[in-house]
């Protein structure tokens, strides 16, 4: 795996988190899924993958066609349908596309993808299924969960084919995708959150109301929460095209208010709906972000 050259998975990256797990909170299809770091495997649902043979290994479960093809002992495993399955959503709309390149840094799009092929990661180690949803105003790629390190290589290739979209339809997409995802797991939503904060909420809730479990990483960069403008200057919709021109000493006030405002009513809201909400800046390394986020998890 660390040999792979993907453009959002390094092996740097694949070090970084080796002692790190993800491990639900919320309890799935009746198991405690906090004991999910020593995974659910089984024999009897779905084939998984193989694995090679070890000694005290059941015969049963030996693969003799691969046995008489390759002349080496495999045992086929399946995935027990017990196991947390986790789902991605990625929002690829054009306001995610901030910083343009010829502005230099990172836009929130290459951030977001860094972050989702991480965390795909993480559940793949983990024996955990895992699957990708990319969207701007409805669903651009849909992967379904699995489980497998083929599977994470579609993720991985998804994400780097991924291009952005145009507008922004958070609230719609979510209650679609609340309905679609039949089986509770882990909605993890790594997004700006480009909409109307109200609607966004209640589609949060639709998720909680389907018993999913939540994470929501708000991205901003960072002089979206600073706004350090200091002449007069054009700013510009990534979705609409809308241009404005404004003097940075005469809004900012008005503005940091309004940002904060915006963090604070979904810090308060997500919390009273036991959703985690985690404020991220583009300008912190997504590793840190990820690291430190999973440390508190794992204390609390």
């Amino acid at each position: 795996m660390a040999k792979a050259k993907y453009k959002y998975l390094q092996p740097e990256t694949v070090a970084k988190f080796k002692n790190i797990s993800l491990v639900a909170r919320a309890v799935v299809e009746g198991f405690v899924t906090g004991l999910h770091r020593s995974p659910f495997r089984g024999f009897s649902v779905e084939f998984s993958e193989h694995r090679n043979y070890v000694p005290g290994d059941n015969i049963k479960y030996l693969d003799w066609t691969a046995l008489a093809r390759t002349d080496r002992y495999y045992i086929k495993q399946y995935e027990d349908e017990t196991n947390l399955r986790a789902y991605i959503l990625l929002d690829c709309s054009a306001s995610m596309t901030y910083p343009v390149e010829s502005d230099g840094g990172m836009s929130k799009l290459a951030y977001g993808s860094y972050m989702a092929a991480s965390l795909a990661y993480l559940m793949v180690r983990q024996r955990d299924s895992v699957g990708l949803v990319t969207f701007d105003d409805k669903v651009r790629a849909r992967i379904p969960p699995h489980s497998t390190m083929t599977h994470l290589h579609e993720i991985l290739k998804c994400l780097e084919r991924t291009q952005p979209g145009e507008l922004t339809n958070v609230a719609k997409t979510f209650h679609l995708l609340a309905e679609s995802i039949k089986r509770r797991g882990l909605v993890v939503i790594i997004s700006d959150l480009y909409d109307e904060p109200d609607e966004v909420l209640k589609a949060l809730k639709h998720f909680r109301h389907k018993r999913h479990e939540v994470i929501l990483f708000h991205l901003f960069h960072p002089t979206e929460l600073d706004f350090p403008f200091d002449r007069l200057t054009d700013f510009v919709d990534l979705e609409t095209s809308e241009r404005v021109q404004a003097d940075p000493s005469y809004v900012r006030r008005s503005y940091l208010d309004a940002v904060k405002g915006l963090t604070d009513k979904y810090k308060r809201e997500c919390g009273a709906g036991r959703i985690d909400y985690v404020v991220t800046r583009t300008n912190i390394p997504f590793d840190f972000v990820l690291s430190s986020y999973l440390a508190k998890r794992k204390r609390v």
